[in-house]
């Protein structure tokens, strides 16, 4: 066991299933463990390093917003927060932005703004609507939002408000509306669940449904957007415009930060309703500014929609010579293999040895979701170890 683990077992809290891994190094696509030895990375820090790690960019804006000013409080205006806040807006569909510092808090800020509209204009009506295999974060507000009960079961009581329906389900949502709801929370695509693609029409015939019952929708982009999906924004895949939108992971290019966007009539927040203390950071939205602004210049989106279907095609071959992969799913470089048995942790560990890093989401399933600076030569590569990975763990199961 490395000196480093060894300091994880004696201080941390065990929160953390960890690969036994020590990463110190990385770039673009790859990273390094403290022996020198090189991973193509297919976790891209849970989709956080959309522009690849350490990119050159991120890393100027970085070192030169360090050296000039670092955080000051809300009660001042800064230059990185309101320049992040224009290229956002103007790159979307959305009016106002706020700025928080994580995904779990954006969905927490987005309910908090559901719920003022819904007293100011649907007669106090305060619940929101979710999906079954949902996952929205991990505060006490966000846990009740996820319709996964495997995250709830110890933290019963949970927070009142939320109503779940299955996915890709609109004859459900339509049953659970009642004059207590007051918007609709979805991700565009299931990413923790699995990695769960709607029905092209799901999210316009939901979209219809609230404008229908004067419901705001919410979606959940801190997985898919930045490019994720083959467009700047997810909704863009499925011809929608949400009221609010929120974002995190791959927005900071490897800082911690999230948003909060919304349509005017949804931005209903007025001084003091919300804040945080580190909200719109100088630091964090210098380094998220340089990175939407090289993922817009060297349209990543694009390359991620080219590669996406590079590696589906290639993990489609794999799904035809092996019976074990039963499905291959997902959008642009957002993608799952699923497997017909719980082989994914004997996958991921026979990945790591041959060089891949994976994420195993669910016990029957991997989930691949590597920078969109990607390239050909690293998509075959990538396919090349997972193959080897793959047959290294059936080979040793039959064994």
């Amino acid at each position: 066991m490395s000196s480093w683990m060894e300091l994880e077992q004696r201080y941390y809290v065990r929160a953390a299933r960890r690969q036994p891994i020590v990463l110190v190094r990385g770039q673009g696509a790859q990273v390094w463990d403290e022996q020198g030895r090189r991973y193509l990375d297919f976790t891209a820090g849970w989709g956080v390093n959309n522009v690849g790690h350490c990119n050159p960019a991120v890393v100027q804006a970085v070192a030169q917003q360090a050296a000039t000013l670092m955080q000051t409080s809300n009660q001042f205006y800064t230059v990185p927060q309101l320049q992040l806040a224009q290229l956002l807006v103007e790159n979307s569909c959305l009016d106002r932005v706020f700025f928080c510092n994580s995904g779990a808090e954006a969905n927490e800020g987005a309910v908090k703004l559901a719920r003022k509209h819904g007293r100011e204009h649907r007669d106090g009506a305060y619940e929101v609507i979710t999906a079954l295999n949902s996952f929205h974060g991990r505060t006490l507000g966000m846990v009740a939002a996820t319709g996964q009960p495997h995250y709830q079961e110890q933290w019963l009581p949970l927070t009142p408000g939320f109503v779940h329906v299955p996915f890709d389900d609109v004859p459900a949502l339509r049953a659970a509306t009642t004059v207590k709801t007051c918007a609709v929370l979805l991700e565009p695509v299931q990413g923790e669940g699995g990695v769960i693609v709607p029905h092209t029409d799901y999210l316009r015939q939901v979209r219809a449904w609230c404008d229908q019952q004067g419901l705001l929708l919410i979606l959940d982009e801190v997985q898919t957007g930045m490019g994720r999906l083959g467009a700047l924004f997810g909704y863009e895949q499925f011809g929608v415009e949400p009221d609010i939108v929120t974002l995190a992971k791959a927005l900071g290019g490897g800082a911690p930060i999230g948003a909060i966007l919304a349509k005017e009539r949804a931005a209903v927040f007025v001084p003091g309703d919300h804040g945080s203390t580190f909200g719109g950071n100088a630091l964090t939205c210098a380094a998220a500014h340089a990175a939407l602004q090289y993922l817009l210049d060297h349209r990543l989106p694009d390359n991620a929609r080219r590669m996406g279907d590079r590696l589906y095609q290639g993990l489609e071959a794999l799904r035809l010579e092996y019976e074990e992969i039963v499905e291959v799913r997902g959008l642009g470089l957002l993608l799952a293999v699923q497997f017909a048995d719980a082989i994914s942790a004997d996958v991921v560990a026979a990945c790591n040895e041959a060089g891949l890093l994976l994420n195993p989401v669910r016990p029957n399933a991997v989930r691949l979701m590597p920078p969109l600076t990607l390239t050909a030569d690293e998509v075959d590569e990538g396919l090349r170890l997972f193959a080897r990975g793959l047959a290294k763990a059936l080979r040793e199961r039959r064994t």
